[in-house]
């Protein structure tokens, strides 16, 4: 995915006093990572059983983990508004939607959460993309197809993370919300289905969540927060 960047310089005031710090990630703090519903193994519920067709374990956890984040990201959906989120941001990071002709979309994050659940409850119905049918053979696109519904999947956990957590905590639903981005994360891992450069942006995150499920960054221990500081004054389009 081809992205701009744009650097926003950060203008002192004339008395010298230092720009405000970032706002702390409250997803981040110990007490609301550990929370979890299960502490089931996930990087051995990842992997692919002896005997099952690979495009059919795809298509099988890809469908669920649709289903799944769409329910989580309905829980809070009515605070996801045009006028809270305007844009589709996660952190540092904005996205755009690219409709069929390839034309660039800004939308409110309301609207791109939606542009992304219904092209993906299309494909998934889809026979002829995920059949369900025995004998049926899955098309030679798609394992590319799954690669773009992860990463869209993992745009929307990431928006809620960033800019809906307060309101998750509020429900009760950090537990949930850290168990599926943890299975998530190390399934896309296990099949390389999302470039890591894509899951940078949450990869202080993912550190902490997925180092004791079994799963290690991608791109080490030490990149992520390179990474995350040498971002801090930039906004990133994609």
């Amino acid at each position: 995915v081809s992205f701009l960047i744009s650097c926003r310089k950060s203008k002192g005031k004339p008395n010298g006093k230092k720009p405000a710090p970032e706002e702390k990630k409250l997803y981040l703090e110990p007490e609301y990572t550990k929370s979890r519903i299960t502490d089931f193994e996930f990087k051995e519920l990842v992997m692919l059983p002896r005997e099952i067709d690979l495009n059919e374990w795809l298509a099988s956890n890809t469908t669920t983990f649709f289903h799944h984040i769409n329910l989580q990201y309905s829980t809070i959906s009515e605070f996801c508004t045009g006028e809270s989120c305007q844009t589709m941001a996660v952190c540092n990071t904005q996205y755009y939607w690219y409709d069929e002709r390839g034309k660039k979309i800004k939308c409110t994050a309301p609207q791109y959460v939606d542009f992304v659940m219904s092209s993906v409850q299309k494909l998934v119905t889809d026979e002829d993309v995920f059949p369900t049918k025995y004998g049926k053979e899955f098309p030679n696109s798609f394992e590319s197809l799954v690669k773009k519904i992860c990463k869209y999947l993992f745009h929307v956990l990431a928006h809620i993370y960033s800019s809906h957590f307060k309101e998750t905590l509020a429900l009760e639903l950090h537990g949930h919300l850290n168990t599926l981005y943890t299975h998530f994360i190390l399934f896309i891992r296990e099949f390389n289905l999302v470039d890591p450069k894509e899951t940078t942006i949450m990869d202080d995150l993912t550190e902490v969540l997925c180092s004791s499920s079994g799963g290690s960054s991608s791109n080490g221990s030490g990149n992520g927060s390179s990474n995350s500081a040498g971002a801090q004054n930039h906004v990133k389009e994609r």
